[in-house]
This record gives C-alpha cells, sequence and structure tokens, in this order.
C-alpha cells in the first residue's frame, strides 16, 4: 500500500515559494491500477515523482507499506528505487545500447552476475513480445517496441511498484491499446501495483480501477473509475470529460 499523507511541494521561483502539490492525500492499495488524471500543469509529474523521491516533498509524508520513505537517502534510498520501476513518456532508452543492454542496466547498477543477467533480461524480452529483438538498436524499433524495451527495463529488479509518467501519450491508438494490455498483464500475472499518469480520459478508463483528478495542485475528486466517470462532482472533471454545463442525472 502506498499512503501519501498531507503531501505538499514547493519551488522558490524569483524569491517566491509556488506552490506546486497542496496537502495531498491519497491511499493506493496494492495491486491497484491508480489513475492520476488533470491537464498539463496540475501537478500529476510532480506527485509521482514524490513516490519515489526523485522530487523531496516539502512537508508531509510518503508511506510504502508500514515504512514512512520521505526522508530516505543514501543506501536506503537506493534500496527503495529498486523496488520502484518507472516508465516515461519518451521512453528513456540508452541510444548508445542495443535493445538487450538496455534491460540489463538495472542489473549492471547492482553488479549482477553477467550470466544471470543475460538470462533476466532475456526472459523479460519474452515478456514483452521481443525476444528476437535482443541485438537490435533503439533507433530501429517503432515506438510502442521502445516502450516495451522501458518496460522490460523497468521490471528488471522485480519492482512490486511501477510509476508510469504518461507512458502511452506519445503513441498512436492501436499501439496504446497494446501497451495497455501487456501493463494489465503485469498487473495480474505478476502483482505489481501501477500508478498511471495520464491526461487521457480514454487511457484512464481502458486501464485504471481507481483514479484521482489533479487540478492546480489539489485532488478534487478521486474514486472508483466507473463511478467518477458516471457521476463527476468536481468542476475540472466534467469539462475533462466534455460534460460542463450538462443535467447530470
Amino acid at each position: 500500500m502506498i499512503r501519501i499523507e498531507h503531501l505538499t511541494k514547493t519551488y522558490a521561483t524569483d524569491g517566491h515559494d509556488r506552490c506546486v502539490l497542496d496537502d495531498i492525500n491519497l491511499t493506493i492499495n496494492d495491486g491497484d491500477i491508480f489513475g492520476i488524471i488533470g491537464e498539463s500543469g496540475a501537478g500529476k509529474s510532480t506527485l509521482v515523482r514524490c513516490i519515489n523521491l526523485l522530487e523531496h516533498p516539502t512537508s508531509g509524508r510518503v508511506l510504502i507499506g508500514d515504512r514512512d520513505i520521505t526522508s530516505y537517502t543514501g543506501k536506503e534510498l537506493i534500496t527503495l528505487r529498486r523496488g520502484i520501476g518507472m516508465i516515461f513518456q519518451n521512453f528513456s532508452l540508452f541510444q548508445q545500447r542495443n535493445v538487450l543492454s538496455n534491460v540489463e542496466f538495472p542489473l549492471e547498477l547492482q553488479h549482477e552476475d553477467k550470466a544471470k543477467s543475460h538470462a533476466r533480461a532475456s526472459e523479460l524480452l519474452e515478456m514483452v513480445g521481443l525476444g528476437d529483438k535482443g541485438s537490435y538498436y533503439p533507433s530501429q524499433l517503432s515506438g510502442g517496441q521502445q516502450q516495451r524495451v522501458a518496460i522490460a527495463r523497468a521490471l528488471a529488479n522485480s519492482p512490486k511498484i511501477m510509476l508510469c509518467d504518461e507512458a502511452t501519450s506519445a503513441l498512436d491508438t492501436m499501439t496504446t491499446h497494446s501497451i495497455l494490455e501487456l501493463l494489465k498483464t503485469i498487473n495480474r500475472d505478476l502483482g505489481v501495483t501501477i500508478v498511471f499518469i495520464t491526461h487521457s480520459l480514454a487511457v484512464a478508463e481502458s486501464i485504471c480501477n481507481r483514479i484521482a483528478v489533479i487540478d492546480a495542485g489539489h485532488i478534487v475528486e478521486q474514486g472508483a473509475t466507473a463511478d467518477v466517470f458516471k457521476n463527476p462532482q468536481a468542476k475540472v472533471t466534467r469539462e475533462l470529460l466534455g460534460m460542463e454545463g450538462q443535467v447530470l442525472a
């Protein structure tokens, strides 16, 4: 379980504090595919980056299980991040490394035995449907294939949590569907909890069992995806759904 309690994040800009996240409270249960939805600049990416401390909260707490990770540094932080995979919109692959070497990279950082790293990376490429692409370089792959490599790399350390920051935004509709189906399979078969950042309501509806809507750094609505979509309470949610001004049943 991930619990975010009274989390605030501010940045000093031109001598003034700019609040990006304000008193965020969320609970993400083990096994969830939890969506964080909002427009550009709402604070989605900052929030998800606080979960693995790529951004450190100004105040408040992030708990994973019964561990308050908020103040982790050094070896504790390195160990934490090994258990949290992350996937980005732009794939973030090493262009000078082939596909197999990209997937092996997190294991290299742990000084894992080379034969074991090779076997693990090969296994993961098979899982994501790229077992025959290990010798290819990212530039030789389609966008969807590159994202599959990124997913395999994120799984290298057998994480229990995966953070997806606009992971399908750069992909076409058919490729997005295939990536979402892969993530559902990973969630179901490996028990990985997924936190999915997106501005696309169609994507959220397709993959997320629960969602939170964020607007200007505030959580304005959260709940089961079907319930929020059927009867949105917040103005921004209705606007995102194209329902603002309509009379809701």
